[in-house]
């Protein structure tokens, strides 16, 4: 074997594994959104056309790294970040500690927001995150899509943060950090209870008073590896079986279509409702019904 094959070998050994090695560590997961991120106001900002875009991807991947290294300090052996928003390709890698995994773009499966998740994790973040639709005081406040006009699962009306916290619950692992504008910071608390939360920003009708940049990422910083550490405080979120989901869309062509997925019955106008005993089914339910 030669000197630069012997050299390409030892670097590879050397590279830390894709898969958790340490089951007895401290695994975090981190769900990372885009509208709840400091200085974002305007849907320009968050899509790759819009000419500020770059700028607050910046931001994004910025606070996401604040996230990881204040799940290190409070002492994780592993962090996986997941990018959440839009394309779910909008962190930049090299801005991430390198210590981190980095999950990017969709597979197509029901975890969309958490993808990566599995019963191996002790704790969840999710940053950047927004309230639902029709929030007042929220910025960029909407349930997954523009498409989707009120979302119930068991008769209560969640965020993203809610089923995804759910998501979560299905492995067992606890939410224990949330940051956000001032309304997702207020309204997980009515189903996560003394859930831990950092407001970047607060709602003043469609405007904002949003903090410092480098502020937002101390908060965070200091939030998350607060919280990891007090992680025994946090429950898993779980709802009792059977789920039913009842989802109300913006189109009749929406509606029409949503009504072919098996199992799925119109119940109202535009309303279509779906009930399972898996919740992971029930998601992907709601993935394609919502189109």
């Amino acid at each position: 074997m030669t000197k630069t094959l012997l050299l390409l070998a030892s670097t590879l050994l050397a590279l830390p594994p894709l898969t958790a090695q340490e089951p007895d560590g401290l695994r975090v997961f981190i769900s990372v959104d885009m509208e709840g991120i400091t200085g974002v106001v305007n849907w320009e900002e968050t899509g790759r056309d819009g000419k500020d875009y770059d700028y607050f991807r910046r931001i994004m991947s910025l606070e996401a790294n604040a996230a990881v290294l204040g799940a290190f300090d409070a002492g994780a052996t592993e962090v996986v970040v997941r990018d959440s928003h839009g394309s779910a390709r909008n962190i930049l890698p090299e801005l991430i500690d390198p210590r981190a995994f980095l999950i990017r773009d969709w597979s197509g499966g029901p975890k969309s927001m958490m993808e990566g998740i599995d019963e191996s994790f002790d704790a969840a973040v999710f940053i950047g995150y927004h309230a639902r639709a029709g929030t007042p005081d929220a910025l960029l406040e909407h349930t997954t899509s523009g498409n989707v006009q009120a979302f119930t699962i068991n008769g209560e009306t969640y965020p993203e943060a809610g089923y995804n916290a759910l998501i979560a619950g299905v492995y067992g692992v606890p939410v224990v950090f949330v940051a956000g504008d001032r309304a997702i910071a207020d309204q997980v608390r009515g189903f996560l209870g003394d859930v831990a939360t950092y407001a970047t920003k607060e709602g003043i009708g469609a405007a904002a008073r949003n903090r410092h940049p480098e502020v937002s990422r101390e908060g965070i910083r200091a939030g998350v590896a607060e919280a990891v550490r007090n992680r025994s405080r946090y429950s898993p979120f779980r709802l009792q079986p059977p789920y039913t989901l009842v989802l109300r869309l913006k189109t009749e062509e929406s509606a029409y279509n949503g009504s072919f997925f098996p199992g799925a019955r119109r119940t109202g106008e535009w309303e279509l409702t779906y009930t399972s005993d898996d919740f992971l089914a029930l998601m992907y339910a709601y993935s394609v019904m919502r189109r």
